[in-house]
């Protein structure tokens, strides 16, 4: 999944799950989950693309989650405290940032994180990839609202 789709994730269940010693496993736990759907990154396709196109994609992914997540707050869960929901996102995209330790700037010790992020990743390129995702963040915004 996009950064930008965990995050919106992660909003969800800090929205919905107020305790963070629930909320933090379940964020995790729901990159697993969220990977394992047949989705569209900006590493899919990554031996197409240069380092630095796939960096800029992935930092401009991540900023657009966090801003997406901040409207989702204001505009749908306004109760929610935002900095909780940034703590909560983060968790969301952990696994993903001590990926990008690995696979950005090489630092060996994060392999690990790598190498399990594939056991479960599960690539689909476009459209339908990102199609995917849109159809289920917009499923789990409205069951979140109405639940």
């Amino acid at each position: 999944m996009t950064a930008t789709a965990h995050a919106l994730i992660g909003t969800i269940i800090a929205a919905k799950i107020g305790n963070p010693a629930l909320a933090i496993p379940i964020a995790i736990a729901s990159h697993i989950v969220a990977d394992a759907i047949p989705h569209w990154d900006t590493a899919t396709n990554r031996s197409k693309k240069t380092f630095k196109k796939m960096f800029i994609d992935s930092f401009l992914d991540v900023v657009l989650g966090f801003v997406l997540s901040y409207l989702l707050v204001i505009l749908f869960f306004p109760k929610t405290n935002l900095s909780y929901a940034f703590v909560i996102i983060i968790a969301s995209q952990l696994l993903d940032w001590v990926t990008s330790l690995y696979y950005f700037f090489h630092l060996k010790a994060f392999k690990w994180a790598y190498s399990f992020q594939k056991m479960f990743n599960n690539d689909l390129d476009l459209p339908w990839g990102l199609v995917i995702q849109i159809v289920l963040l917009v499923g789990l915004v409205a069951l979140a609202k109405a639940y």
